[in-house]
């Protein structure tokens, strides 16, 4: 059967895989929707090539010029946050959240509410919102299905086993571009040897989260919310191949790992089609080739970002709202020039000691949170610089 499919985020490298899988099975897929922030054009070409039936444009005063390209079509050019929401709750049965930051978050919640499938590649929906988008879950009767590559690894381990048959979980980690190196080394890094990753294709922003893991630290949220295991049975272990993507202990004793190519379409393919899978382009492993897999623990004197993210985790309420704005803002603070690279982890700590109490009740308090915490993170960087 055809499965309709709404890409929420289409011109952004999520998007860009999805449609390059959906465009080699166009008898298994249909897109109804596409969106995109700014880039009326490259959406408006997605839209043409895909015959989708609505196209949303997050900035309105792109709107004109979304029309414009579309003129002759039947696809219908919407746009702003409402247009959004629409796009997602719609007639789609599978939505893919990659919109970036909390931008996502409404039409997430939206989807979510709608009960609909959900192939989540939106970090901040979980990190920042997961007991409310898991509780709106548990209601709609709707399906998270995770994208990022460890907790889809996750998700495919889990597959046919009961929540107490499950011991740990244990997420991978490439270790950046710095693994080996020096704190001296590692204060001094420049923008470009952070964003310099040395097994992914990645934005700048989450390789510069890599390079801190901070982005490790923001996967141990997540997986705490989508799989509903505590911080003490979720484990991170430094795995500079990045052949296994991560690994599941049971009870017993047993593990299971899941291992494959360092391509964002394999995990995309599988929220995809899931419970069945499809062919993709990937390629192969080929582990002769590779001989060996190393593995050892992640130094938190050196990358102490992992240690404040599982802090704010077990501190729950508001501080993974904190920790993740703050961090969006030093990093791009950081890759502006305006601070060092050790000033990252500096700004996020200080986020934390400085920030609110108690835990938020709606998508709208989330993004409060979110909007305040920016506002003063950005104050300290531009004290800080004078």
């Amino acid at each position: 059967m055809t499965r309709k499919i709404a890409i929420l985020g289409a011109t952004g490298s999520i998007g860009k895989s999805t449609l390059d899988l959906v465009e080699r099975s166009p008898e298994r897929f249909e897109v109804v929707a596409v969106t995109a922030a700014t880039n009326a054009q490259a959406l408006a070409g997605i839209a043409r090539r895909t015959r989708a039936k609505l196209a949303v444009i997050a900035e309105e005063s792109r709107l004109g010029e979304l029309e414009q390209q579309l003129a002759g079509t039947s696809c219908r050019a919407a746009a702003g946050e409402q247009a959004l929401i629409e796009a997602a709750a719609g007639e789609a049965e599978l939505v893919i959240a990659a919109i970036v930051g909390c931008a996502g978050l409404k039409p997430t919640m939206a989807a979510v509410e709608a009960g609909k499938t959900i192939a989540i590649a939106n970090k901040e929906a979980l990190v920042t919102a997961g007991r409310l988008m898991t509780g709106a879950a548990r209601t709609s009767g709707a399906t998270l299905l995770p994208v990022d590559s460890e907790h889809n690894a996750i998700f495919q381990c889990l597959a046919g086993s009961r929540p107490e048959d499950v011991s740990r979980l244990v997420l991978t980690a490439s270790g950046g571009p710095f693994r080996t190196a020096s704190a001296e080394l590692i204060n001094a890094a420049t923008p470009e040897q952070a964003v310099a990753h040395p097994n992914w294709s990645m934005g700048a922003k989450i390789s510069v989260d890599s390079a801190t893991l901070m982005n490790k630290g923001l996967e141990l949220i997540e997986a705490h919310y989508l799989f509903d295991v505590p911080s003490s049975r979720i484990d991170v272990l430094i795995h500079p191949q990045s052949v296994i993507h991560s690994m599941v202990e049971f009870v017993d004793g047993s593990v299971l790992a899941q291992l494959g190519s360092p391509d964002m379409r394999i995990p995309i393919a599988y929220a995809l089609s899931w419970p069945e899978r499809i062919a993709t382009p990937a390629q192969r492993l080929d582990l002769a080739s590779i001989a060996r897999l190393d593995f050892q623990e992640p130094d938190l004197e050196r990358f102490p970002a992992l240690r404040l993210a599982r802090s704010a985790l077990e501190s729950g309420g508001v501080a993974p709202i904190v920790l993740n704005a703050a961090n969006e803002i030093a990093v791009a603070s950081f890759l502006a020039g305006r601070i060092r690279f050790n000033e990252i982890v500096r700004l996020v700590s200080w986020a934390l000691d400085s920030g609110h109490s108690g835990a938020p009740n709606s998508i709208a308090e989330v993004l409060e949170i979110d909007r305040e915490t920016r506002e003063r993170v950005d104050a300290e960087v531009k004290a800080s610089c004078d």
